[in-house]
């Protein structure tokens, strides 16, 4: 497709999870795309090794280096919540692992008034995308799509010996949580193929990049939506180092894929958004949405380490003169500590017994991690077990800090700001505790642990978890979909954008209320139910 050319079926703001999708999906019946990427192409190495995320989850070349206001519940700490930005978006640099949530989830986003999006409607779309390889498949999982979802390959004996300690309190074993039944404990699934990271961009993008009715713009960022007549009619945006405005139009629609904290931003540097702060900011309102950039919500999880002995671990194989081992294996193609996702352990269990569904998510490593960091090894032998409440009440707002598109927004999920999600925490924690005790561990724990088992006071617990407790980078709801009554929604239940004609947001942001585990499966499914609604017009 020629440069010169620049009207457009369909326009994708952004080349991330969803947007790699759309693209796919989009251009499949003929339809001209244009894709519009702020980051590179995804060509970096360490992207496609599953445990380079090491290095590119705070890479200053592949993600938006966000930094949130200090969080008034958690010590006053800002946190580094990067996103992708780079082909693929955060698939491209995220965790592998693929969790659809709960049936809950979805039947309560339908009971909030958004229908058509209950569990039964959103299944065939969770399964349109998976190509899930394993010897026990169920009704409920696809075996057709792009997207390869693998089984662990590399089974450590602390994760085993981990795995009998759940059994012992009565947590049962799980070996499909994306089924329907989330409850109990088991090994992750992962978008890994053959030792590969398989992000969005590799299973949907890649395959299309050279038809001709597909143009992939990188380092394209998308300064506004061009606005005639309260229609969606183009966009401006700028190419890396440079000012110089270039204009795109589409003839269909325009579908907004930046995620929870860019969508917000470019609705509001558009003129949609709430009014005070446009016009604080000296934007012309062009329609007063109260709810763009409101009901940020993320979740928030601490990580609990037990130090070791009478073990390897990975920080011991992953590190030094076994690491080159290591390396020789995964180019060999056989299970190696670099084809793994960070969280190799599962649990999904309940903080009362008085709740029908589970409520917190366990992740367990056989390693233990810096203080302060993501993903880099300690020198000391450990065992890391993170949790968070899935499910979060407490929520936040992203802001625009002025008109021009190069300054981040102002960002604070608000972590802890209701009591209900401190609770929780707090029961998470002890639950953990007694999780990282069990009798099939007692061989290999030297009694040091974090949090120091000096402390067993409900305020120790709890001061220790405000001051290190960590975002587990699953933003959603800034856009959020919702009836008309709901005054802060932002699309409705065929994500249009209330008011705006020709403009949809399909990723993260349209999300009403927090799926039960990762976000990355359910922004593919939000993507490809999108596509079909937008083909079927």
């Amino acid at each position: 497709m020629s440069d010169n050319n620049n009207t457009f079926d369909y326009i994708v703001i952004g080349g991330g999870t969803s947007g790699s999708i759309l693209t796919n999906r989009l251009s499949a019946n003929g339809s001209t795309v244009c894709l519009l990427e702020a980051g590179p192409k995804d060509t970096n190495p360490y992207i496609h090794i599953p445990a380079g995320y090491i290095k590119n989850i705070f890479s200053k070349k592949l993600t938006w280096n966000f930094f949130s206001e200090p969080s008034p519940h958690t010590n006053l700490r800002s946190f580094s919540l990067p996103q992708g930005r780079v082909l693929g978006g955060s698939s491209s640099i995220n965790g592998l692992n693929y969790v659809r949530g709960q049936q809950y989830d979805y039947d309560n986003w339908e009971k909030l008034g958004n229908i058509g999006w209950g569990y039964k409607d959103v299944l065939p779309y969770f399964m349109k995308s998976e190509n899930r390889i394993s010897s026990k498949m169920s009704d409920s999982r696809g075996s057709k799509g792009e997207l390869p979802i693998t089984d662990l390959d590399l089974i450590h004996p602390l994760c085993e010996a981990f795995l009998k300690g759940t059994d012992l309190l009565g947590i049962p074993r799980n070996e499909d949580y994306n089924s329907g039944n989330q409850y109990g404990s088991g090994y992750f699934q992962r978008a890994i193929f053959n030792g590969l990271r398989y992000s969005s961009s590799k299973a949907f993008l890649k395959p299309i990049q050279n038809k001709k009715n597909v143009e992939i713009k990188v380092n394209a960022q998308v300064t506004s939506i061009i606005l005639k007549n309260n229609k969606a009619i183009g966009i401006n945006y700028i190419y890396k180092n440079s000012d110089d405005l270039k204009v795109l139009k589409a003839n269909k629609e325009i579908i907004l894929c930046a995620g929870a904290i860019n969508t917000p931003k470019i609705l509001q540097l558009s003129g949609i958004g709430p009014a005070s702060l446009l016009s604080e900011k000296g934007i012309e309102v062009i329609n007063d949405l109260k709810g763009v950039g409101n009901n940020l919500r993320d979740h928030y999880g601490v990580r609990m380490v037990s130090y070791l002995q009478n073990i390897k671990t990975f920080n011991s194989i992953a590190q030094g003169p076994p690491l080159l081992y290591e390396i020789f294996k995964w180019v060999i193609k056989r299970p190696s500590v670099l084809s793994v996702s960070p969280s190799l352990v599962h649990v999904f269990t309940k903080s009362s017994s008085k709740l029908r569904i589970p409520d917190l998510e366990y992740v367990m490593s056989p390693a233990s991690f810096k203080e302060g960091t993501v993903g880099l090894l300690d020198k000391v032998s450990g065992m890391t077990l993170g949790v968070w409440q899935t499910r979060p009440k407490s929520n936040g707002y992203v802001k625009i800090n002025s008109k021009n598109i190069h300054e981040p927004p102002i960002i604070n999920p608000n972590y802890l700001s209701d009591p209900y999600d401190v609770d929780v925490l707090l029961k998470s924690i002890k639950i953990g505790r007694n999780l990282l005790l069990t009798s099939p561990l007692q061989p290999y724990l030297n009694g040091l642990a974090n949090p120091s088992h000096n402390l067993e006071k409900d305020d120790e617990l709890l001061s220790w978890a405000r001051s290190e407790g960590i975002t587990v980078y699953h933003m959603i709801g800034t856009a959020k979909m919702g009836s008309k009554s709901d005054k802060l929604a932002v699309v409705n239940n065929e994500l249009k954008v209330q008011g705006i004609e020709s403009l949809r947001v399909a990723d993260s942001s349209i999300m009403p209320a927090m799926p039960s585990g990762n976000t990355n499966a359910p922004t593919m499914m939000i993507a490809e139910k999108a596509s079909d609604m937008i083909l079927s017009e």
